[in-house]
């Protein structure tokens, strides 16, 4: 099939799709599907803006006021996160972006643009100067000490920080951005390019402590929904700043992905594990390299373009064809077989809301829009 007839294919499954799960799911937050039906989280939870997130891209196109009405009425929803301050982590770029930015960038609303500036300031707050890194997360439980954890997933938190610069003329969001930035591209990112989910700083001197395994494998394993990060992150730093070490962090990071593809180009949920560990996909970490390739594809010198693009048509394409799930109306989710957190055993084998999420969006980008949420274009 030629490929501007898929994309067609494609999209008209998702919209057909949404348009039936906007009405099971409503104002809610989904994340994992469970027997076809997509259990819903608090809105505190880091994936809170994928799914009016997912809304957005489609009305963008289709401008069903029924997408708006869900996607607007979740972003009013996590009002209560911001005052709930003791809830709040670094994925507040994720939840933002997707809501709060993407509708100003839409519709131009300046009770969003106040939200996102709101929490632009919020995102600042945890920043480390002693170690210029972003603090993940707070405790998850009494006596646990993760100040000094930071993780590759935060790079794709710092578009609102540059965006916020953008919006204000304040210098002060970029620089802490690109202060994380060079953190990670210090310390997460090996020679062979491959990247490690959290490092753990001192707090107090900002000297690098340990590398610790997270939803890898182990260690000095390679996760590939990290790695898939590093390459989006990295590709959307250097969109924003034009500093020419992230888009060779992003390229090398991007090497690494594709050389360790199995033969449908969707990846196993690490790419350095033993032989008798379960090798699940995950689809998740497909849809976010796609993306970030596509990306990367868009900045390169022109001889440099066909491999990323090709890449991430390639598991745009895979994905479709072998991990979409469209005419069962009995499943919630887009995309089958993720893996959220294999050493918890935490949702493996089953669609998440993330994965789908960047396959709209990846899919939205192979028919010709170049103007996304992350950016600092308006839509």
């Amino acid at each position: 099939m030629a490929e501007q007839q898929w994309l067609e294919k494609a999209w008209s499954h998702i919209t057909v799709k949404l348009e039936r799960t906007a009405k099971k799911i409503g104002a809610r937050f989904p994340h994992v599907s469970v027997g076809g039906t997509y259990e819903c989280a608090d809105p505190h939870w880091w994936t809170a803006g994928f799914w009016p997130g997912q809304l957005w891209l489609v009305y963008r196109e289709t401008k069903d006021e029924s997408f708006k009405a869900i996607a607007e009425k979740c972003e009013r929803q996590l009002d209560e996160v911001i005052t709930g301050f003791d809830r709040l982590d670094h994925d507040m770029g994720f939840m933002w972006t997707l809501t709060s930015v993407a509708r100003y960038k839409l519709l131009g609303e300046k009770d969003s643009r106040r939200r996102a500036l709101l929490v632009a300031n919020l995102l600042m707050g945890r920043f480390n100067a002693n170690g210029n890194y972003i603090r993940a997360w707070n405790p998850w439980f009494e006596g646990d000490e993760n100040t000094g954890f930071a993780i590759i997933d935060c790079m794709m938190n710092l578009p609102l920080l540059f965006w916020a610069s953008k919006e204000t003329g304040d210098p002060r969001y970029r620089a802490i951005a690109t202060r994380h930035a060079n953190t990670v591209l210090e310390h997460f990112i090996e020679e062979d390019g491959s990247v490690h989910h959290i490092v753990n700083f001192d707090p107090e001197t900002g000297e690098r402590v340990e590398f610790v395994g997270g939803q890898g494998y182990a260690p000095h394993s390679a996760w590939s929904r990290g790695t898939a990060w590093a390459v989006y992150g990295f590709a959307l730093a250097y969109a924003h700043t034009n500093d020419h070490k992230y888009l060779q962090a992003a390229k090398k990071v991007a090497h690494f992905f594709i050389a360790h593809l199995p033969d449908d180009h969707v990846p196993h949920w690490d790419f350095r594990l033993p032989d008798d560990v379960p090798h699940y996909r995950d689809s998740s970490a497909g849809a976010i390299a796609a993306c970030g390739l596509l990306l990367l594809a868009d900045q390169v010198e022109s001889q440099e373009v066909t491999p990323y693009k090709r890449a991430g048509e390639r598991i745009l394409h895979s994905l479709y064809e072998r991990y979409g799930d469209w005419e069962n109306e009995s499943e919630d989710g887009l995309l089958l077989h993720g893996t959220g957190h294999y050493p918890e055993q935490s949702n493996v084998d089953k669609p998440l809301i993330y994965g789908d999420y960047y396959f709209v969006e990846g899919i939205a980008r192979l028919r010709g829009i170049r103007s996304y949420f992350g950016y600092l274009k308006k839509c």
